[in-house]
C-alpha cells in the first residue's frame, strides 16, 4: 500500500510540474501579446466587473463620488478589461444623406413660455492646457477685455431682461475650475453666483495603470492619480447631483449645451421653438464637412439605423479614405445639444447613460513622460444621440461654430474680423473670417503670443496670413489678403507697422 501510495504521488507531482510549466508559457505568451495590443485584459470581464474594480469602488468612495459616478466609471472599466470593440467599420454604417436646415425653420412666435422651461448649461471643465493655460479657459480674455465667461454671463442677462423671462443658467465646472471660476464671479457677475443652481461639478475619474489596470498610483501628487472623464459625465453629473431632478422639479423642460469657448452657441429662439415642436429628446446641432475638417469625426446611421458619432478613433485604418470623404460623410457634431429632461431620465433610468468608451493613454504625470503610463477613461457626450428613443440632427450656418482650440482661433477673434454685438454675441465683421496659421514653435502659447503679438493686427480685409519664424509685431500692422510673414533666422525679427498685402515678407 505504502509504495503505491509514494507511486501516485509522484505521479501526481510529475503532472503539476507538467502543468506549472505549460500555464506559465502560456501567461508568458499572453504577456507579450497584451503588450502588443496595449490592452492587457488581465481579468475578464464576463457578467459582473473584474477584481480590480473593487480597487476602483473603495477608490471612488473614499473620494466621496456618487453611485452614479461610479456606475459610469464601472461601465467603461468594464468595457476596457473586456477588450470591447471600439471601431466603427465602413461596412456597418450609412451615412446620412439629408437634414433639415435652421436656415429654413420659421421665425417663432411668443416664446416667453418656452423660455421659463429652458436652463442653459455651459461646459467649463477645461484648462487649456494644450495653450498654456492653468486655470478655466473661459476666463481669458477675448475680445475688448472681457473674458469668454463675461460674455457668456452677459447674454444670459441680456436675454433675460429682452424677454422678462428668467432662464436658468448652470456651469458644469471640474475639480480643476470650480475654484477659479467661482473666485472671477464674485469679482464680477455676483448676482449669478447666487443662484441655486449656478454649478454642475464634473466628476472625476481614476486614472488605470495601463501595465496593471489598477488603480494608478502617484504619491508624491495624489491629486495626479484623477482625471476629468470627458464631457460624457454630464448625464452621471446631473443625476448625482440630484440636479436632473430638481430642474424637473422646478418646470424645466429643455436644456442647451455647449462648450464655454464657443462663443457662437446661443440660445437661439429659432432651434429651441424647433426643438419643442419636434417632441424629440435629444437634438444634436451639425454643420457641414468641408475638407478642413475631414480628419474629424461625422454623423452616422448605425446598423440598428439609428443616428450616431464616428470619432477617427473608431474608424478603421482601411477605412481612413472614406471616413474623410465629405461628400459621403457630410456633417460633423457642433456639440451645441438640445436635451428634453424627462426623456433624458427615461434613457438613464439604469443609472448611467451607456456610451462608448475613449480611451486615451497617458502618463500618470503629464509634464513627465518618463512617468508611468495610464489610461484616461472618458467618454462624449454627443454620443448619448444613439441612446435616445427619439434623437435627431439638424444642420446649422458655420457662424454657430467658432470655439478657440488654438492661438490661431485666438487671434482671429481678437482681431477686427470679429466684432461683440449688442446682445453680447460674437459675430464675424466680415463675409469669411481669415484663415491664421502662427508657428507653433514660437505662437502655440498665450503667453508667447502676447510677448510677440501685444497688439493684434488689423485682419478684416484679411484672407490668410502665415507667420513662419519668431516675428514680433509692432502696433498699426494692417494685413490685406494673403500674405505670408517669414523670418528664416533664429533670433526674433519685428514687423514694422504699416500694411502688408497679398506677398511674401521676408525679414
Amino acid at each position: 500500500v505504502g509504495r503505491c501510495l509514494m507511486k501516485n504521488i509522484s505521479v501526481f507531482i510529475a503532472g503539476a510540474v507538467v502543468l506549472a510549466l505549460s500555464l506559465r508559457k502560456r501567461n508568458k505568451n499572453r504577456k507579450s501579446s497584451e503588450k502588443m495590443t496595449v490592452e492587457p485584459a488581465v481579468e475578464p470581464a464576463v457578467g459582473a466587473a473584474p477584481g480590480s474594480w473593487k480597487e476602483f469602488q473603495q477608490k471612488m468612495k473614499e473620494a466621496e463620488m456618487s453611485a452614479a459616478a461610479i456606475k459610469a466609471f464601472e461601465e467603461n472599466y468594464k468595457a476596457l478589461v473586456s477588450g470591447q470593440k471600439t471601431t466603427m467599420p465602413e461596412s456597418e454604417i450609412s451615412p446620412v444623406e439629408s437634414l433639415d436646415r435652421l436656415d429654413d425653420v420659421k421665425e417663432p412666435g411668443d416664446v416667453s413660455e418656452l423660455l421659463r422651461q429652458t436652463a442653459v448649461l455651459k461646459l467649463n471643465g477645461g484648462l487649456g492646457t494644450s495653450m498654456g493655460l492653468e486655470k478655466a479657459k473661459s476666463l481669458l480674455v477675448v475680445k475688448d477685455d472681457k473674458t469668454f465667461l463675461d460674455l457668456i454671463a452677459q447674454q444670459v442677462k441680456y436675454m433675460r431682461k429682452e424677454y422678462k423671462s428668467e432662464t436658468q443658467f448652470i456651469l458644469m465646472n471640474s475639480f480643476s475650475t470650480s475654484d477659479d471660476t467661482r473666485s472671477f464671479l464674485k469679482r464680477k457677475h455676483s448676482d449669478l453666483l447666487e443662484e441655486k443652481n449656478i454649478e454642475l461639478v464634473q466628476n472625476k475619474s481614476p486614472k488605470v495603470d495601463a501595465e496593471t489596470l489598477k488603480p494608478a498610483s502617484f504619491p508624491e501628487n495624489p491629486d495626479l492619480e484623477w482625471c476629468p472623464p470627458g464631457h460624457g459625465d454630464i448625464y452621471a453629473s446631473l443625476i448625482g447631483s440630484g440636479m436632473l431632478d430638481r430642474l424637473i422639479a422646478d418646470g424645466i423642460k429643455y436644456l442647451f449645451v455647449s462648450n464655454s469657448d464657443n462663443l457662437g452657441a446661443t440660445l437661439d429662439l429659432k432651434l429651441l421653438n424647433y426643438f419643442a415642436e419636434s417632441k424629440l429628446g435629444f437634438l444634436m446641432e451639425v454643420a457641414d464637412r468641408t475638407e478642413a475638417d475631414k480628419k474629424g469625426g461625422h454623423l452616422c446611421y448605425n446598423a440598428n439605423k439609428r443616428l450616431c458619432l464616428r470619432e477617427s478613433a473608431q474608424c478603421e485604418p482601411e477605412d481612413e479614405v472614406r471616413f474623410q470623404n465629405v461628400q459621403k460623410h457630410k456633417y460633423f457634431n457642433t456639440n451645441n445639444l438640445w436635451i428634453e429632461l424627462s426623456q433624458l431620465k427615461q434613457a438613464t433610468k439604469g443609472g448611467s447613460m451607456p456610451l462608448p468608451l475613449i480611451k486615451n493613454s497617458k502618463t500618470v504625470d503629464p509634464r513627465d513622460k518618463k512617468s508611468a503610463k495610464v489610461f484616461q477613461l472618458e467618454t462624449a457626450m454627443g454620443a448619448a444621440i444613439e441612446s435616445f428613443e427619439k434623437a435627431g440632427a439638424i444642420a446649422v450656418p458655420r457662424t454657430r461654430f467658432a470655439p478657440v482650440k488654438t492661438c490661431n482661433d485666438l487671434v482671429c477673434l481678437r482681431s477686427d474680423a470679429y466684432k461683440v454685438t449688442d446682445d453680447f454675441r460674437m459675430q464675424a465683421a466680415v463675409a469669411h473670417p481669415p484663415l491664421i496659421k502662427l508657428d507653433d514653435s514660437h505662437y502655440k502659447l498665450v503667453d508667447q503670443l502676447e510677448e510677440l503679438m501685444p497688439t493684434i493686427p488689423s485682419l478684416k480685409y484679411c484672407e490668410s496670413l502665415n507667420v513662419q519664424g519668431k516675428v514680433k509685431f509692432d502696433p498699426f500692422v494692417i494685413i490685406k489678403g494673403k500674405q505670408v510673414i517669414k523670418n528664416a533666422g533664429s533670433e526674433t525679427k519685428t514687423l514694422s507697422s504699416g500694411t502688408y498685402s497679398d506677398s511674401t515678407k521676408v525679414l
